[in-house]
């Protein structure tokens, strides 16, 4: 009987359940069971041992769940990025209503387009140098900073943040907001990581963290960038990266100088837990106390010894003044005996010193003499008895030419008994 509410040839009113069990049962009966190849993305290993999934390719994406009773029978880890043909039934997932294939088994295939792509970097870039492991740098075990790269607002924040304030909570970490999934992300990363490497050189932090949660290899393929990956080989201070989860690798995990599982363990390699350190204070001191107590018994015992030896200090003493006694007795007779050859040697040189004066004193005085002698000749008085005169100008000058007077001019002339004064007149005319 037709209902009065809808005429003939009008839709029928499906319940949602039964429109999708109808759906699977066509699907069902159009293509399964299926085999279909594509490139694994969004992979995820359930608690319970199911594998979450999706198969894409250029045009189409299509979710996928493998139970763990097949997903047990595998003979390879399945990871993002690789290319695979599965076998399974299509079906609906009743509680979403989402289209999805239940995958039976699971072959390789090759590998995904990105995964060829990660590959080939990864060859150049190891050719290059960039992983070789003696440029890896140790952690320092306390640094004075930390500095820290991800998302703001991300889960991988809160959990570094989180594990420092935990293990090391007087350690600051310096963050540095980027993007960590988009084409963007790639250069916010590098800009990040170019801000933290001027605090590194101006000594404010010692090691740098580069974290993000997990995720498909899409979402992590910022990490797989060429400059982003020479830019952490640039670092001035050791960097470890902590990308995804336990199973995902990137290129910026083969260029820090450590990879940690998950970015909570990253921030637990860079932070050693403070009680450790004050653990270790308390062995070294009491280490240090054991010593001082061992020294000071070794003390004790030579101040006993020494005690032991010593014996009696009355006695000892009493030695001393002799030995004393002894040494001032040969002092003196040593020092008598040094004045009385001193007194012989000076009585044997004494009339040789003075022989030697007196003899010195004669041919002195002889040299005396004579020099006398040679300057009274040239006494100028001498000269003057014989009836010289010295004339000298007004000035003083000694008058030696003719040519040096004019007349009128006065002229003082010294004779032996006085002086003269003179007036040149002009030369008389014959």
């Amino acid at each position: 009987m037709s209902d009065p509410a809808f005429p003939a040839g009008s839709p029928r009113i499906w319940q949602v359940g039964a429109l999708c069990r109808a759906v699977a049962d066509s699907l069902d009966a159009r293509f399964n069971p299926v085999a279909v190849r594509g490139e694994i993305t969004g992979f995820s290993r359930a608690a319970s041992g199911h594998l979450y999934f999706s198969l894409k390719d250029a045009t189409g994406q299509i979710r996928c769940a493998m139970f763990r009773r097949a997903a047990s029978l595998l003979e390879f880890a399945p990871q993002g990025g690789e290319l695979v043909e599965v076998f399974g039934r299509l079906g609906v997932y009743e509680a979403r209503g989402d289209l999805q294939l239940i995958v039976e088994s699971i072959s390789r295939a090759g590998q995904g387009a990105l995964f060829e792509q990660f590959l080939r970097l990864k060859a150049r870039l190891e050719s290059e140098g960039l992983f070789d492991a003696a440029r890896k740098r140790p952690i320092p075990a306390l640094p004075r900073g930390i500095g820290l790269v991800t998302s703001r607002g991300a889960a991988a924040l809160h959990d570094v943040m989180t594990a420092v304030q935990r293990r090391a909570p007087h350690v600051p970490v310096v963050f540095a907001p980027a993007s960590v999934q988009g084409s963007q992300s790639p250069a916010e990363l590098i800009a990040a990581l170019r801000a933290l490497y001027g605090q590194a050189e101006k000594g404010l932090i010692d090691v740098i963290l580069l974290v993000r949660g997990g995720g498909s290899m899409e979402d992590l393929w910022s990490f797989n960038d060429e400059w982003l990956a020479r830019c952490i080989v640039e670092s001035p201070v050791p960097l470890v990266c902590g990308v995804g989860h336990e199973t995902d690798f990137t290129i910026a995990d083969f260029c820090a100088d450590l990879r940690a599982p998950t970015p909570t363990a990253a921030a637990e390699l860079a932070a050693r837990p403070r009680d450790a350190w004050m653990s270790d204070l308390q062995a070294a001191a009491a280490q240090l106390q054991r010593a001082v107590h061992r020294r000071l018994d070794v003390a004790a015992q030579r101040t006993d010894q020494a005690a032991a030896r010593l014996g009696r200090p009355l006695g000892r003493l009493a030695a001393q003044e002799i030995r004393l006694g002894r040494s001032a007795h040969r002092l003196r007779h040593a020092l008598q005996l040094r004045l009385e050859r001193e007194a012989h040697r000076f009585a044997v040189l004494a009339p040789q010193v003075a022989s030697a004066v007196r003899m010195r004193l004669e041919q002195d005085g002889r040299l005396l003499d004579r020099a006398q002698l040679r300057l009274e000749l040239l006494d100028p008085k001498l000269v003057l008895q014989r009836g010289y005169a010295l004339l000298e100008d007004a000035d003083g000058r000694a008058v030696t030419s003719v040519g040096a007077t004019h007349p009128g001019q006065r002229i003082k002339a010294s004779l032996a008994d006085g002086t003269v004064d003179l007036t040149v007149t002009p030369p008389a005319l014959i």
